[in-house]
């Protein structure tokens, strides 16, 4: 693991020069408040010929209706982040609300990512816990927390460098245990756009924002936004309802 355990300078300037020559890559596919909002069958909610249109032109009512696309994603993996998705920043506390949605993932008989038959199906990729040795207390505490889920902590290889740009190592860890056949078959979730969106669509793979962070609206310990999130939250926006952008589907994704 390379690097300074606090910094990601490279991935701050490539989220703005995203944002200046491909902005709809900061759009994610899903929106939802919470973690605890994600449906179990997510397919049907990523994609629709408006949401998934890969240019960055208005959409046409006309020419691209908001009506359901033919064909569904087939969600066989999530990577989850940790900090404000998972837990309050900087913490490896779960929620209960959180624990419990885990539970139900990992335990529906009719989940994609039953523990006993889909066991490495969910991986937590952290832009702390697991990106460098000074966090390696934090993935002991996560891992041991998550045991009985069989839920891990994702860790850096060496040389490789933190969210959005290890997302060729986390494919490379579902493909090498056989859950899924290729990038489009994995939801990344998280609260970051500049991160966690970003590095969905630089593997492939398909987006899920946590708009809230880990709190729910008004929920007693909600925190106020940092700077970069509320400009975050007013980008997606402007490019949304301002300038008509939606999120490009992933590379490969054939809607015709």
């Amino acid at each position: 693991m390379a690097g300074s355990p606090n910094t990601n300078l490279r991935g701050f300037n490539h989220a703005v020069h995203t944002l200046l020559k491909q902005p709809t890559q900061f759009l994610p596919h899903l929106t939802i408040p919470t973690f605890t909002h994600l449906p179990e069958d997510l397919g049907p909610h990523l994609v629709s010929t408006g949401s998934t249109r890969n240019n960055t032109t208005p959409p046409n009512p006309e020419k691209h209706p908001q009506t359901p696309s033919a064909r569904t994603p087939t969600i066989r993996a999530l990577v989850l982040d940790k900090d404000n998705t998972l837990c309050p920043p900087k913490t490896t506390t779960f929620p209960p609300k959180i624990l419990t949605k885990l539970h139900e993932l990992r335990t529906s008989p009719t989940s994609p990512f039953h523990a006993t038959r889909h066991p490495h199906s969910i991986l937590i990729v952290s832009n702390r816990a697991g990106s460098h040795p000074a966090y390696d207390a934090e993935v002991r505490d996560l891992e041991a927390q998550l045991a009985h889920l069989c839920i891990p902590v994702f860790r850096l290889p060496a040389g490789a460098e933190k969210k959005p740009f290890c997302g060729d190592e986390v494919v490379r860890w579902f493909q090498e245990r056989e859950v899924i056949g290729s990038a489009g078959e994995i939801a990344v979730v998280g609260d970051r756009l500049g991160t966690d969106v970003l590095m969905a669509g630089m593997m492939g793979s398909w987006s899920v924002w946590c708009k809230e962070g880990v709190f729910e609206p008004g929920e007693e310990g909600k925190p106020e936004r940092n700077i970069l999130e509320k400009m975050e939250v007013w980008v997606e926006r402007y490019l949304r309802e301002r300038k008509g952008y939606s999120a490009p589907a992933p590379r490969g994704w054939d809607t015709d």
